[in-house]
Protein backbone atom coordinates (compact mmCIF):
# COMPACT_ATOMS: atom_id res chain seq x y z
CA UNK A 1 0.00 0.00 0.00
CA UNK A 2 1.26 3.45 -1.59
CA UNK A 3 1.36 5.90 1.58
CA UNK A 4 1.97 9.51 1.77
CA UNK A 5 3.60 12.06 5.10
CA UNK A 6 0.79 14.49 5.93
CA UNK A 7 0.88 17.36 8.16
CA UNK A 8 -2.24 18.71 10.46
CA UNK A 9 -1.86 20.95 13.00
CA UNK A 10 1.55 20.06 14.84
CA UNK A 11 0.82 16.28 13.46
CA UNK A 12 2.30 14.32 11.43
CA UNK A 13 1.11 11.25 9.95
CA UNK A 14 1.03 8.37 6.75
CA UNK A 15 -2.10 7.70 5.01
CA UNK A 16 -2.46 6.00 1.63
CA UNK A 17 -2.32 7.92 -1.60
CA UNK A 18 -6.04 8.77 -3.10
CA UNK A 19 -6.81 8.64 -6.94
CA UNK A 20 -7.39 12.73 -6.95
CA UNK A 21 -9.16 12.45 -10.34
CA UNK A 22 -11.71 10.44 -9.28
CA UNK A 23 -15.05 12.07 -7.98
CA UNK A 24 -14.76 11.32 -4.15
CA UNK A 25 -10.55 10.55 -3.91
CA UNK A 26 -11.13 9.47 -0.42
CA UNK A 27 -12.95 6.69 -1.39
CA UNK A 28 -10.12 5.81 -3.74
CA UNK A 29 -7.53 4.28 -1.23
CA UNK A 30 -7.52 1.30 0.90
CA UNK A 31 -8.18 2.84 3.99
CA UNK A 32 -10.34 5.88 4.24
CA UNK A 33 -8.50 9.80 5.03
CA UNK A 34 -10.70 12.45 4.17
CA UNK A 35 -8.94 16.22 4.17
CA UNK A 36 -12.17 17.87 4.08
CA UNK A 37 -12.83 17.28 7.59
CA UNK A 38 -9.62 18.74 8.75
CA UNK A 39 -11.18 21.74 10.08
CA UNK A 40 -14.11 19.26 11.89
CA UNK A 41 -10.58 17.91 13.64
CA UNK A 42 -9.23 21.63 14.14
CA UNK A 43 -11.96 22.23 16.21
CA UNK A 44 -12.45 18.93 17.99
CA UNK A 45 -8.48 19.46 18.96
CA UNK A 46 -8.70 22.88 20.23
CA UNK A 47 -11.83 22.33 21.99
CA UNK A 48 -10.38 19.48 24.09
CA UNK A 49 -7.06 21.44 24.88
CA UNK A 50 -9.79 23.34 27.36
CA UNK A 51 -12.43 20.39 28.65
CA UNK A 52 -9.03 18.52 28.88
CA UNK A 53 -10.77 15.08 28.89
CA UNK A 54 -9.49 12.02 31.57
CA UNK A 55 -8.80 10.03 28.31
CA UNK A 56 -10.65 9.73 24.42
CA UNK A 57 -12.02 7.21 22.05
CA UNK A 58 -11.97 7.67 18.10
CA UNK A 59 -14.30 4.75 17.99
CA UNK A 60 -13.89 4.63 14.26
CA UNK A 61 -10.61 5.79 13.16
CA UNK A 62 -10.04 4.81 9.65
CA UNK A 63 -6.36 6.32 9.34
CA UNK A 64 -6.57 7.07 13.41
CA UNK A 65 -5.65 11.17 12.53
CA UNK A 66 -8.21 12.45 14.68
CA UNK A 67 -7.13 10.54 17.61
CA UNK A 68 -3.46 10.60 17.02
CA UNK A 69 -4.14 14.67 16.60
CA UNK A 70 -5.64 14.48 20.32
CA UNK A 71 -2.94 12.58 21.48
CA UNK A 72 -0.13 14.70 20.27
CA UNK A 73 -2.04 18.19 20.17
CA UNK A 74 -3.86 18.07 23.29
CA UNK A 75 -1.78 15.57 25.22
CA UNK A 76 -5.08 12.86 26.21
CA UNK A 77 -4.35 9.42 26.56
CA UNK A 78 -6.45 8.13 23.74
CA UNK A 79 -8.11 4.77 22.36
CA UNK A 80 -8.43 4.66 18.80
CA UNK A 81 -10.11 2.30 17.46
CA UNK A 82 -11.10 0.68 13.55
CA UNK A 83 -12.80 -2.72 13.05
CA UNK A 84 -10.22 -3.31 9.88
CA UNK A 85 -6.98 -4.73 9.95
CA UNK A 86 -5.40 -2.57 7.27
CA UNK A 87 -6.49 0.61 9.09
CA UNK A 88 -5.12 -0.92 12.48
CA UNK A 89 -2.05 -1.20 10.34
CA UNK A 90 -1.73 2.06 9.74
CA UNK A 91 -2.59 3.63 12.99
CA UNK A 92 -0.18 1.27 14.81
CA UNK A 93 2.76 2.91 12.43
CA UNK A 94 1.69 6.13 12.80
CA UNK A 95 1.38 5.68 16.75
CA UNK A 96 4.79 3.96 17.00
CA UNK A 97 6.49 6.98 15.38
CA UNK A 98 4.42 9.57 17.14
CA UNK A 99 4.67 7.96 20.52
CA UNK A 100 2.48 9.34 23.14
CA UNK A 101 -0.22 7.86 25.44
CA UNK A 102 -1.96 5.83 22.73
CA UNK A 103 -4.09 2.72 22.65
CA UNK A 104 -5.01 0.58 19.10
CA UNK A 105 -7.28 -1.90 19.22
CA UNK A 106 -9.23 -3.63 16.41
CA UNK A 107 -12.79 -4.18 17.17
CA UNK A 108 -16.23 -3.56 16.20
CA UNK A 109 -17.16 0.05 17.79
CA UNK A 110 -19.93 -1.02 19.33
CA UNK A 111 -19.09 -4.05 20.84
CA UNK A 112 -16.21 -2.01 22.23
CA UNK A 113 -18.38 0.59 23.71
CA UNK A 114 -20.45 -2.28 25.49
CA UNK A 115 -17.45 -3.47 27.13
CA UNK A 116 -15.37 -0.69 28.12
CA UNK A 117 -16.44 3.32 28.83
CA UNK A 118 -14.05 5.98 28.18
CA UNK A 119 -14.64 9.81 29.78
CA UNK A 120 -14.86 11.08 26.30
CA UNK A 121 -16.19 9.09 22.83
CA UNK A 122 -16.13 10.70 19.19
CA UNK A 123 -18.27 8.94 16.49
CA UNK A 124 -17.42 10.08 13.44
CA UNK A 125 -18.89 7.62 11.01
CA UNK A 126 -19.29 8.22 6.81
CA UNK A 127 -23.49 8.97 7.22
CA UNK A 128 -25.50 8.61 9.84
CA UNK A 129 -24.09 8.47 13.37
CA UNK A 130 -27.46 6.68 14.97
CA UNK A 131 -26.60 2.85 14.98
CA UNK A 132 -23.84 3.70 17.73
CA UNK A 133 -25.13 6.10 19.62
CA UNK A 134 -27.24 3.87 22.25
CA UNK A 135 -23.60 2.17 22.75
CA UNK A 136 -22.03 5.64 22.96
CA UNK A 137 -24.71 6.61 25.46
CA UNK A 138 -23.61 4.26 27.98
CA UNK A 139 -20.31 4.41 27.82
CA UNK A 140 -19.38 7.55 27.58
CA UNK A 141 -18.51 8.78 31.04
CA UNK A 142 -18.68 12.41 30.88
CA UNK A 143 -18.53 13.76 26.81
CA UNK A 144 -19.56 12.75 23.46
CA UNK A 145 -18.66 13.90 20.20
CA UNK A 146 -20.79 13.62 17.35
CA UNK A 147 -20.28 13.85 13.27
CA UNK A 148 -23.55 12.95 11.06
CA UNK A 149 -22.32 13.45 7.32
CA UNK A 150 -26.34 12.34 6.07
CA UNK A 151 -27.38 16.00 5.80
CA UNK A 152 -30.05 15.01 2.70
CA UNK A 153 -32.36 13.06 5.62
CA UNK A 154 -31.69 15.19 8.35
CA UNK A 155 -32.29 18.29 6.63
CA UNK A 156 -35.47 16.76 4.89
CA UNK A 157 -34.47 16.16 1.01
CA UNK A 158 -34.92 12.49 2.02
CA UNK A 159 -37.77 12.60 3.93
CA UNK A 160 -38.66 8.96 4.56
CA UNK A 161 -34.51 8.17 5.66
CA UNK A 162 -34.81 11.21 7.71
CA UNK A 163 -38.11 9.98 9.33
CA UNK A 164 -36.85 6.08 9.84
CA UNK A 165 -32.81 6.96 10.96
CA UNK A 166 -33.78 9.99 13.77
CA UNK A 167 -37.56 8.83 14.36
CA UNK A 168 -38.40 12.69 13.73
CA UNK A 169 -40.37 14.93 10.71
CA UNK A 170 -37.67 16.68 9.08
CA UNK A 171 -38.68 19.42 6.38
CA UNK A 172 -36.77 20.97 4.22
CA UNK A 173 -37.43 24.59 4.83
CA UNK A 174 -35.07 28.03 4.33
CA UNK A 175 -33.65 27.02 7.40
CA UNK A 176 -32.90 23.22 6.79
CA UNK A 177 -29.25 23.88 8.38
CA UNK A 178 -30.38 24.44 11.57
CA UNK A 179 -32.82 21.52 11.93
CA UNK A 180 -30.49 19.47 10.70
CA UNK A 181 -28.30 19.94 13.56
CA UNK A 182 -30.86 20.14 15.83
CA UNK A 183 -32.88 16.85 15.03
CA UNK A 184 -29.36 15.10 15.28
CA UNK A 185 -28.86 16.46 18.77
CA UNK A 186 -32.09 15.25 19.54
CA UNK A 187 -31.61 11.84 18.92
CA UNK A 188 -28.57 12.21 21.21
CA UNK A 189 -31.04 13.83 23.77
CA UNK A 190 -33.40 10.68 23.64
CA UNK A 191 -30.72 8.04 23.68
CA UNK A 192 -28.83 9.63 26.92
CA UNK A 193 -32.14 10.18 28.64
CA UNK A 194 -33.23 6.45 28.20
CA UNK A 195 -30.22 5.72 30.64
CA UNK A 196 -31.29 8.79 33.40
CA UNK A 197 -28.41 10.81 31.64
CA UNK A 198 -29.04 14.37 30.29
CA UNK A 199 -26.56 16.57 27.77
CA UNK A 200 -25.58 19.96 28.00
CA UNK A 201 -23.52 21.28 24.37
CA UNK A 202 -20.68 22.64 24.29
CA UNK A 203 -19.97 23.39 20.96
CA UNK A 204 -22.15 22.64 18.18
CA UNK A 205 -22.12 23.64 14.20
CA UNK A 206 -23.09 22.77 10.42
CA UNK A 207 -20.87 23.31 8.12
CA UNK A 208 -20.92 22.19 4.49
CA UNK A 209 -21.62 18.69 4.16
CA UNK A 210 -21.92 17.38 7.86
CA UNK A 211 -22.88 18.44 11.49
CA UNK A 212 -20.94 18.35 14.15
CA UNK A 213 -22.03 18.49 17.83
CA UNK A 214 -19.79 18.15 21.44
CA UNK A 215 -21.92 17.64 24.38
CA UNK A 216 -21.19 17.39 27.95
CA UNK A 217 -22.77 13.64 29.38
CA UNK A 218 -24.66 14.33 33.01
CA UNK A 219 -25.49 11.30 35.24
CA UNK A 220 -28.40 12.35 37.01
CA UNK A 221 -32.27 11.79 36.55
CA UNK A 222 -32.62 15.51 36.68
CA UNK A 223 -30.33 16.35 34.19
CA UNK A 224 -32.17 13.79 32.22
CA UNK A 225 -35.33 15.41 32.96
CA UNK A 226 -33.94 18.71 32.07
CA UNK A 227 -33.32 17.54 29.16
CA UNK A 228 -35.89 16.26 28.00
CA UNK A 229 -37.49 19.84 29.09
CA UNK A 230 -35.30 21.30 26.16
CA UNK A 231 -36.72 18.83 23.27
CA UNK A 232 -39.71 20.25 21.21
CA UNK A 233 -41.15 21.49 17.65
CA UNK A 234 -40.71 24.05 15.40
CA UNK A 235 -43.88 25.00 13.69
CA UNK A 236 -43.97 25.57 10.41
CA UNK A 237 -46.54 27.43 8.02
CA UNK A 238 -47.03 25.26 5.27
CA UNK A 239 -48.08 28.62 3.30
CA UNK A 240 -45.75 31.42 4.91
CA UNK A 241 -42.59 32.44 6.69
CA UNK A 242 -44.16 32.05 9.61
CA UNK A 243 -42.92 29.72 12.58
CA UNK A 244 -43.28 29.32 16.38
CA UNK A 245 -41.40 27.31 18.79
CA UNK A 246 -42.25 24.85 20.98
CA UNK A 247 -40.17 23.65 24.23
CA UNK A 248 -40.72 21.07 26.76
CA UNK A 249 -42.79 18.54 24.70
CA UNK A 250 -42.12 15.26 22.86
CA UNK A 251 -45.57 15.32 20.86
CA UNK A 252 -46.48 18.53 18.93
CA UNK A 253 -49.74 20.43 20.15
CA UNK A 254 -51.90 22.40 17.79
CA UNK A 255 -50.56 25.66 16.42
CA UNK A 256 -52.64 27.99 13.83
CA UNK A 257 -50.44 30.13 11.86
CA UNK A 258 -51.68 33.90 12.95
CA UNK A 259 -51.07 35.29 9.16
CA UNK A 260 -52.74 32.63 7.46
CA UNK A 261 -55.04 30.77 9.47
CA UNK A 262 -53.83 27.47 8.40
CA UNK A 263 -52.55 24.74 10.93
CA UNK A 264 -48.74 24.69 11.04
CA UNK A 265 -46.96 21.84 10.22
CA UNK A 266 -44.50 19.92 13.28
CA UNK A 267 -40.76 19.69 12.63
CA UNK A 268 -38.96 17.45 15.30
CA UNK A 269 -38.80 16.48 17.87
CA UNK A 270 -35.95 18.51 17.65
CA UNK A 271 -32.94 19.99 20.46
CA UNK A 272 -34.69 23.36 21.03
CA UNK A 273 -31.88 24.49 24.08
CA UNK A 274 -28.59 26.11 23.61
CA UNK A 275 -26.16 24.96 20.90
CA UNK A 276 -22.78 26.24 22.81
CA UNK A 277 -21.43 26.67 26.32
CA UNK A 278 -19.85 30.27 25.07
CA UNK A 279 -17.72 30.52 28.27
CA UNK A 280 -15.71 27.50 26.73
CA UNK A 281 -16.15 29.25 23.10
CA UNK A 282 -14.31 31.89 24.65
CA UNK A 283 -11.70 30.06 26.03
CA UNK A 284 -11.22 28.79 22.64
CA UNK A 285 -11.02 31.89 20.65
CA UNK A 286 -8.43 33.03 23.39
CA UNK A 287 -5.75 30.71 23.03
CA UNK A 288 -6.20 30.01 19.05
CA UNK A 289 -3.84 32.42 18.01
CA UNK A 290 -0.90 31.02 19.72
CA UNK A 291 -1.75 27.44 18.22
CA UNK A 292 -1.09 25.75 14.84
CA UNK A 293 -3.77 24.84 12.59
CA UNK A 294 -4.46 24.46 9.06
CA UNK A 295 -7.56 26.38 9.39
CA UNK A 296 -7.04 28.52 11.36
CA UNK A 297 -8.51 31.72 9.54
CA UNK A 298 -12.48 29.42 9.37
CA UNK A 299 -11.99 28.67 13.12
CA UNK A 300 -11.56 31.87 14.02
CA UNK A 301 -14.50 33.53 11.78
CA UNK A 302 -16.93 30.38 12.94
CA UNK A 303 -15.87 31.25 16.82
CA UNK A 304 -16.72 34.73 16.75
CA UNK A 305 -20.16 34.12 14.68
CA UNK A 306 -20.99 31.59 17.31
CA UNK A 307 -20.32 33.45 20.44
CA UNK A 308 -22.13 36.28 18.92
CA UNK A 309 -25.49 34.10 17.96
CA UNK A 310 -28.59 34.43 20.29
CA UNK A 311 -29.81 30.87 21.16
CA UNK A 312 -33.00 31.55 18.95
CA UNK A 313 -33.88 27.93 17.66
CA UNK A 314 -34.41 29.21 13.45
CA UNK A 315 -32.87 31.54 11.36
CA UNK A 316 -34.00 33.47 8.70
CA UNK A 317 -32.95 33.66 5.13
CA UNK A 318 -33.53 37.55 4.28
CA UNK A 319 -33.19 37.55 0.45
CA UNK A 320 -35.99 34.60 1.05
CA UNK A 321 -38.30 37.07 2.89
CA UNK A 322 -36.99 39.75 0.63
CA UNK A 323 -38.23 37.56 -2.34
CA UNK A 324 -41.44 36.46 -0.84
CA UNK A 325 -42.54 40.34 -0.31
CA UNK A 326 -41.23 40.98 -4.23
CA UNK A 327 -38.93 43.45 -2.74
CA UNK A 328 -35.06 43.58 -3.57
CA UNK A 329 -32.73 42.67 0.09
CA UNK A 330 -31.62 45.17 1.87
CA UNK A 331 -27.79 45.53 3.04
CA UNK A 332 -27.25 43.13 5.49
CA UNK A 333 -25.31 45.25 7.54
CA UNK A 334 -27.99 47.78 7.51
CA UNK A 335 -30.81 45.43 8.15
CA UNK A 336 -29.08 44.42 11.24
CA UNK A 337 -28.26 47.32 12.21
CA UNK A 338 -31.81 49.07 12.15
CA UNK A 339 -33.18 45.69 14.09
CA UNK A 340 -30.92 45.94 16.60
CA UNK A 341 -31.91 49.72 16.85
CA UNK A 342 -35.00 48.24 17.30
CA UNK A 343 -34.21 46.41 20.29
CA UNK A 344 -34.12 43.02 19.03
CA UNK A 345 -30.69 41.40 18.75
CA UNK A 346 -29.71 39.95 15.64
CA UNK A 347 -26.29 39.23 13.90
CA UNK A 348 -24.93 37.02 11.34
CA UNK A 349 -25.37 33.38 11.41
CA UNK A 350 -22.95 30.33 10.49
CA UNK A 351 -25.83 28.10 9.12
CA UNK A 352 -25.79 30.67 5.59
CA UNK A 353 -24.60 33.39 4.38
CA UNK A 354 -27.50 35.38 4.23
CA UNK A 355 -28.90 34.25 7.25
CA UNK A 356 -29.92 36.41 10.40
CA UNK A 357 -30.39 35.12 13.59
CA UNK A 358 -32.57 37.50 15.85
CA UNK A 359 -35.14 37.95 18.03
CA UNK A 360 -37.37 39.73 16.02
CA UNK A 361 -40.76 38.08 14.65
CA UNK A 362 -41.04 37.67 11.43
CA UNK A 363 -43.52 40.80 11.03
CA UNK A 364 -40.86 43.08 12.42
CA UNK A 365 -38.03 41.64 10.44
CA UNK A 366 -40.67 42.40 6.94
CA UNK A 367 -41.59 45.83 8.03
CA UNK A 368 -37.82 46.59 8.33
CA UNK A 369 -37.33 44.85 4.91
CA UNK A 370 -39.92 47.57 3.57
CA UNK A 371 -38.39 50.93 5.33
CA UNK A 372 -35.16 50.03 4.03
CA UNK A 373 -37.01 49.54 0.59
CA UNK A 374 -38.61 52.73 0.29
CA UNK A 375 -35.84 54.73 2.09
CA UNK A 376 -33.36 53.71 -0.61
CA UNK A 377 -35.45 52.26 -4.01
CA UNK A 378 -38.30 54.80 -3.52
CA UNK A 379 -40.35 52.31 -3.08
Amino acid sequence: MECREITEGSTTFTAPVQDENTQFPPGSAPVFYNTKMEFNRDMTVLLTKIIQPADYLDAMAATGVRGLRIANEAKIPVTINDRDEQAVRIIRANAEKLGGDISVTCDDANRLMCTARFDSIDLDPFGTPVPFLDAASRAAKHFLFVTATDTAPLCGAHFKAGCRRYFATPRNTEYHAEVGLRMMMGAMARELVKYDRGMKPILSFAKSHYFRSHVRVIGKVTAADETIGQMGFVMQCPKCLYRAEQKGSLLPKTHICPHCGVETIPVGPLWMGPLQEKEVLAEMQEILPELQFGKKRQMEKLLTYLLAEPETCTYYDYHIVSRNMKVSPPNMEELIASLNDAGYYTTRTHFCDTGIKTTAPLHVIEEMIRLWNKENLQI
